[in-house]
């Protein structure tokens, strides 16, 4: 990319430091500025089209452009631009949308609290477990277990949970308590013959293993993605789920569904809780449930979370924790409009619908000659691809992103793996094309490689 000097990608690179990036890289080679959104597709300053097949962060369900949430967002900021939620205080918007979520919960739900992204969900999840064991009289019951390639977040609690190197390297993390174990990814962690089922097992035995070297009595929480989104879109083999809850009903530790990927329909089902029969006591929601037209997530808790939680504020005074935008009127008004798209367009529907071809073409894609494996549920994918020589672990990735996006698709590459998650809304002829595309792409970067 050729920057002109003063342009919006020069701009761009004097002034912003960007999530997720290697800042000397950005110096040198600039972003893509994307200017507006329409359906499935983006188009930047340049008026180039793309279609976005990851929803932007897998999360923009009803695609760009929707000009009922627009609508949504406007009429709430001319009403009410902001209120709070501390102190005794509330606002219609948060109160139906808190409504709203405790109705379409998959299992019983007690109360919803509000924060602004996954990673201040999951962290407040974090403390709430945290407050939650003080108030049970059981202060030694803090640790947490996460997954090995699980992704929780960002902030210094959720960083901590997630099971990614990179979100740990310089940052001093993860935090004291905080244990993974092994992850449910079966082509890459089972042992020579070993079964999909016996591989289950192992997983199963490995989580109980944990949790009696560290003591039962100190274990407090499990999270997990019922399918793991930046870690590669792993999905649990059959079996796994039921047999990880079996061992945390085992020593009382509770279960926390980070659905903030799967959630509000990706997985064919609302939730990926249903997909695969959760019974969780905590679930932590975001990116869909606005479309990330608004900065908005969202705790469901149980009554066996809730009501610990609501003796101890009535001890101490307060439950002293809470975000100033939390709750915020206006993305509660837009989330709402939201959900009601959801359910009107029966986009879930159309998610189900799709899911065979879109699930077909992309365990077609795992024949050529570069890859090594595809994996998905729903409309959520990952093509794999195989290790080369001369090419180091997550080198190849990025190679082929940048043919898909000259070609017109925006992927994201994870290592080495591409990652699909386009808007709900998408048709059958979209999907062809998504895939039309990726096809194409290999061919080239095939090509490239054997030059």
């Amino acid at each position: 990319m050729t920057i002109q000097p003063n342009s919006i990608e020069a701009r761009d690179k004097a002034y912003q430091l960007h999530s997720y990036t290697n800042a000397r890289a950005l110096e040198r080679d600039g972003s893509l500025v994307i200017d507006r959104g329409e359906g499935i597709y983006v188009y930047d300053v340049n008026g180039n089209k793309y279609i976005e097949g990851m929803a932007g962060l897998w999360s923009v369900g009803v695609g760009f452009g929707e000009s009922r949430l627009v609508e949504a967002a406007a009429r709430q900021m001319a009403k009410l631009p902001y209120y709070h939620t501390f102190t005794l205080r509330s606002h219609g918007p948060s109160i139906d949308l808190a409504e709203k979520l405790i109705q379409m919960a998959p299992v019983p739900m007690s109360k919803a609290y509000f924060t602004n992204s996954g990673s201040e969900a999951n962290d407040t999840a974090m403390k709430m477990v945290w407050y939650r064991s003080n108030a049970l009289g059981k202060p030694e019951k803090k640790k947490i277990v996460s997954r090995i390639k699980g992704y929780h977040g960002v902030t210094i609690a959720s960083a901590s949970l997630t099971g990614l190197p990179n979100n740990h390297r310089s940052f001093d993390l993860p935090l004291a308590g905080v244990f993974h174990t092994t992850c449910p990814h079966y082509r890459a962690f089972k042992q020579e013959n070993e079964t999909e089922s016996a591989f289950v097992e192992r997983c199963a035995k490995d989580l109980e293993d944990l949790i009696l070297k560290e003591g039962p009595e100190t274990v407090a929480a499990f999270i997990g993605e019922p399918v793991m989104g930046a870690g590669g879109v792993i999905v649990p083999p059959a079996g796994y789920w039921d047999a990880i809850q079996k061992v945390l009903r085992k020593y009382d530790i509770l279960l926390i569904a980070d659905e903030v990927i799967c959630g509000f329909g990706r997985t064919g089902e609302m939730f990926g809780t249903t997909t695969y029969s959760l019974q969780p006591d905590i679930m932590t929601l975001s990116k869909q449930i606005s479309s990330s037209y608004q900065p908005i997530s969202a705790l469901l808790i149980n009554e066996n979370v809730y009501g610990p939680l609501a003796d101890e504020s009535a001890k101490i005074g307060t439950f002293g924790h809470g975000v100033t935008a939390a709750g915020h009127p206006v993305a509660a008004a837009v989330a709402l409009e939201n959900l009601a798209i959801i359910e009107e367009r029966d986009l879930v529907g159309n998610v189900r619908a799709l899911a065979p071809k879109f699930q077909s073409r992309l365990k077609a894609l795992e024949s050529h000659p570069l890859a090594i494996e595809a994996r998905g549920v729903g409309l959520i994918g990952a093509l794999e691809l195989k290790p080369r020589d001369g090419f180091a672990a997550g080198q190849l990735g990025p190679k082929l992103l940048a043919i898909m996006l000259e070609k017109g698709l925006i992927s994201r590459a994870i290592g080495d793996s591409l990652a699909l998650c386009p808007p709900m809304i998408i048709t059958e002829k979209q999907v062809d094309t998504i895939f039309d595309t990726f096809e194409a792409s290999l061919e080239v970067f095939g090509k490239q490689l054997a030059a």
